[in-house]
């Protein structure tokens, strides 16, 4: 049996919440087993309070670091040092990052240039560069925490068509919204097409492949449990099979722009056929016309002929 994979937890408490290590946890259990949890975090600060009531319950180690200075933040030196340290001694299969500073963006690259998964965990306020650089990265104020089977969700939906709001729920992005972010569109559109058989239908297995394989995109950062619901809900893309494990999308612009490819090849064909006829009709006429030609002129030959047999008649008769 393959051992689980082993995962170094590592939180910036200044600039990360402590409601939610629990869904923070939770997650991190679909991809193995979070063996290093550390907090980094001047635990003299009032404002981590929040932490020191959660940190001994879910077995994290809280590592002092106090500012060498008034307005100076020393955590963030000290996390990115362990972390390099963890990296070359303890050789874990991927890193959890929990912050919203950007300053950590080196720090990422770094990890993941050495092989190693980076899962990052922030407010929606995170700036872009980190979010970007992690292997996939979760924004806490959507991501719902999820205590009862994923089942109910479903029947939920299939129940009242929408699932209904509350606190520890996300907000979903509405369909405007999903079709407005024209780097989220390029990006499913790409993933789609790259996935896509002859007929331009994908599995939204593959499609998430391609996906994750190029961006720290997840569903459930706009609200939506599952990327097939996403893909639905823009509008964008035709879903088949859902609920199966067949499930499939196709982009609905391919079949518009395929018919128009052949209304056109038909109309530039007609117009094709309506030329050849037209220069076949043409060819008749002139050849008609040459032929009503012919006899006038055959006439205009035997006119002078007949003029000059009178001639040679008239001189006939006035020589007898």
């Amino acid at each position: 049996m393959d051992s689980p994979a082993r995962i170094a937890l590592l939180i910036d408490a200044d600039n990360a919440r402590a409601a939610r290590i629990d869904v923070i946890l939770s997650e991190l259990s679909a991809f193995g087993e979070t063996s290093i949890r550390r907090a980094y975090g001047n635990w003299t600060k009032s404002g981590l309070k929040s932490w020191t009531a959660v940190l001994h319950d879910h077995g994290i180690r809280p590592v002092q670091q106090f500012d060498p200075s008034k307005g100076k933040n020393a955590s963030d030196i000290a996390l990115a040092v362990d972390a390099v340290e963890i990296l070359h001694t303890q050789r874990p299969d991927a890193f959890a990052l929990v912050s919203s500073d950007a300053d950590f963006t080196p720090l990422v690259m770094h990890l993941r240039e050495h092989g190693v998964a980076v899962y990052g965990f922030g407010d929606a306020k995170t700036p872009a560069p980190f979010q970007s650089a992690c292997s996939r990265f979760l924004v806490l104020d959507r991501l719902a925490e999820r205590t009862s089977d994923p089942r109910d969700e479903d029947a939920a939906d299939d129940d009242t068509g929408t699932r209904e709001e509350s606190d520890s729920a996300p907000l979903r992005v509405p369909p405007e919204q999903l079709r407005a972010d024209q780097k989220l569109v390029s990006l499913l559109r790409r993933a789609v097409e790259s996935a896509a058989d002859e007929s331009g239908w994908a599995r939204v297995g593959t499609v998430g492949n391609h996906i994750s394989n190029q961006s720290s995109f997840d569903p459930r950062n706009y609200g939506y449990a599952k990327l097939s619901r996403l893909l639905e809900a823009s509008g964008l893309f035709d879903v088949r099979d859902e609920g199966l494990t067949t499930v499939a999308v196709r982009d609905r612009k391919v079949p518009g722009q395929r018919s128009s490819g052949r209304r056109a090849s038909r109309a530039a064909g007609a117009a094709g056929g309506g030329d050849a006829a037209q220069g076949t009709g043409g060819t008749a006429a002139a050849t008609k016309d040459i032929g009503a030609s012919a006899p006038t002129a055959t006439t205009a030959t035997k006119a002078p002929a007949k003029t000059a047999a009178t001639k040679r008649t008239s001189r006939g008769g006035r020589a007898r």
